[in-house]
């Protein structure tokens, strides 16, 4: 499955305890990454400086279901109950 073009939710919805480039002590939940474009499209997709945990996310029909709006609620799911 190839990612939605423009959206955004795994930038958004989950943490990440790795340091961002622009976020040294990564993010909390909910809060768009700094390197998430106005398109949101991600700034550092194929520069090796994007954190190893961004790069493994593989968009799935499980995660991202039928759109952006599905994928947010997925993924907001997940962070609440790990």
């Amino acid at each position: 499955m190839k990612c939605e073009p423009g959206c955004g939710a795994c930038c958004i919805a989950p943490s990440i305890s790795s340091s961002i480039p622009g976020m040294p002590e990564g993010k909390p939940a909910g809060v768009r990454c700094v390197q998430l474009d106005e398109d949101n499209l991600c700034r550092l997709f194929g520069d090796p400086s994007r954190p190893d945990v961004c790069h493994q996310f593989k968009a799935a029909p499980d995660i991202c279901g039928g759109g952006s709006k599905q994928a947010m609620a997925n993924l907001i799911e997940l962070e609440r109950i790990t």
